[in-house]
C-alpha cells in the first residue's frame, strides 16, 4: 500500500480470499477459523522460515477487518493482533518457532494489557523479578483461558520495562472470567509468583511499547470492519423495507443519516490503513532513533482509536435506530456489530482516553 491508501495486488487478493473463506454460510466459528489457517490466512506475519507469508501489520489487519465484518467470533485479535505481530516483531529464532508453531491449526496466543483504571499502562504495577517470577493483576484479558501463552507487560525489579511470557495454565495463575458485552470470553488475571521468561531480550522497554502499538492497531482494525459489516447491513435493509410505498432509503432524512455513517465508517478505515503503514515503515527501518517518524506513527495510531471510540459508536446507535426493533433481535446479525464494537472501544479506554493519548503524542514543532 502507498501513500494513496490504495491496495497492491497482492492485499487485494488477501481481502478478496478471507472474504470468500467466511461467507461459507454453513460455516461455525470453528470450521471457519480452521478454513482461515488452511488458506494461509493466519500466518501471514509469520516468518517465511517457519511457513508463513512474512508479511506486516497491514496484511493481518485486513484479515482482523474482514473477520469483524461479519462479526465472526474467533480470537483473531488476541492470536494475530496480540500475539504473532510482537512476537514476530521481538522474539529470537527459537522463540518464535515455539511460539508461532500451530498458529495456522488453530493455537491461541494473546496478552494481558489492561491494569486497574488503566487499560495500556506505561508503568505496569505487575513485577518480575530477576529471576523472572512475575506477580500482579491483569484486567480484560481476551481468551486467556485457551491461550497457549499469554504476553504480560511487567515492571523489572531491576529498572524498565519488559514483556514476560505467562503460562495461564502454570501454578500461582488465577482466571476469572469477566462480562463483555459480546459474550466472548475475557478474563482477569491474577498472578502469584509466577515462573515466566521475557520475550526476546529486550533492554528498554521497546517491546512494551510495540506491544501496545499493536495492540491498538488490531483494535481499529477489528473495530474497522464491524462499523463496516453495520453499514453494509443497514444499507440492505433501507433499501428492501418499504414504507408508504416507497423503499425506506429515498426518504431524504434516512439518505443523510446513511451518508453520516458512511463518511464515520471510510474515515476510520482511512485512519487504519495509514496507522498500519506507518506501523509496517517502522519495523522495516527498524529505527528508533527518528523521533519523527515514530510520533508521527504513534500519531496515526491513536487517530484511529479515537475515531473508534469516539465517532465508531453514534454511528453505530445510527444503524440500530435505521433497523427499528429488528436491530435488537437475537436472530438478526447487527446486534454482534455492536457489542463487539463496544468491547473494542472499553479496551482502548474510551474516546476521553484516546484523545488524551492522542494530545500527549502530538508534537508542536517550530514553523
Amino acid at each position: 500500500m502507498g501513500p494513496d491508501f490504495e491496495l497492491d495486488e497482492a492485499q487485494d487478493a488477501i481481502v478478496r480470499l478471507a472474504g470468500e473463506v467466511l461467507d461459507d454460510d454453513a460455516g461455525t466459528p470453528e470450521r471457519l477459523g480452521k478454513a482461515l489457517g488452511q488458506a494461509g490466512l493466519l500466518t501471514l506475519a509469520v516468518p517465511v522460515r517457519l511457513g508463513g507469508a512474512g508479511l506486516g501489520a497491514l496484511e493481518t489487519a485486513l484479515v482482523i477487518t474482514e473477520i469483524s465484518r461479519r462479526a465472526v467470533t474467533i480470537p483473531a485479535v488476541s492470536t494475530l493482533g496480540l500475539g504473532v505481530l510482537p512476537v514476530v516483531r521481538w522474539a529470537g529464532p527459537d522463540q518464535q518457532r515455539e511460539l508461532l508453531a500451530g498458529v495456522g491449526e488453530g493455537r491461541v496466543l494473546t496478552a494481558a494489557l489492561a491494569e486497574p483504571g488503566d487499560p495500556l499502562p506505561d508503568a505496569p504495577r505487575v513485577t518480575a523479578t530477576a529471576s523472572w517470577m512475575v506477580t500482579g493483576t491483569k484486567t480484560a484479558v481476551p481468551d486467556a483461558e485457551q491461550a497457549h501463552r499469554i504476553l504480560v507487560p511487567v515492571s523489572l525489579a531491576t529498572g524498565g520495562v519488559a514483556v514476560a511470557l505467562v503460562d495461564p495454565h502454570a501454578p500461582g495463575v488465577t482466571l476469572r472470567r469477566t462480562a463483555t458485552s459480546a459474550g466472548t470470553p475475557e478474563f482477569t488475571v491474577r498472578m502469584d509468583e509466577v515462573t515466566a521468561e521475557p520475550l526476546g531480550a529486550d533492554v528498554d522497554g521497546r517491546c512494551v511499547a510495540d506491544l501496545h502499538r499493536f495492540a491498538v492497531a488490531a483494535a481499529c482494525a477489528a473495530g474497522d470492519g464491524a462499523l463496516a459489516g453495520a453499514l453494509r447491513l443497514t444499507a440492505d435493509h433501507v433499501h428492501s423495507r418499504h414504507q408508504f410505498d416507497r423503499p425506506l432509503a429515498t426518504f431524504q432524512a434516512v439518505a443523510q443519516q446513511i451518508a453520516d455513517i458512511y463518511v464515520t465508517s471510510r474515515t476510520l478505515h482511512l485512519a487504519v490503513l495509514a496507522a498500519c503503514w506507518g506501523l509496517d515503515a517502522h519495523r522495516r527501518t527498524d529505527d528508533d532513533s527518528q523521533p519523527d517518524a515514530v510520533n508521527q506513527a504513534d500519531e496515526d495510531l491513536w487517530v484511529a482509536a479515537y475515531w473508534l471510540t469516539g465517532e465508531a459508536p453514534p454511528a453505530l446507535r445510527s444503524c440500530h435506530h435505521l433497523h427499528g426493533g429488528l436491530g435488537l433481535a437475537v436472530d438478526y446479525p447487527l446486534h454482534r456489530h455492536g457489542a463487539l464494537l463496544r468491547d473494542l472501544a472499553r479496551r482502548l479506554g474510551g474516546a476521553d482516553h484516546c484523545l488524551h493519548r492522542l494530545g500527549g503524542r502530538v508534537v508542536h514543532r517550530p514553523d
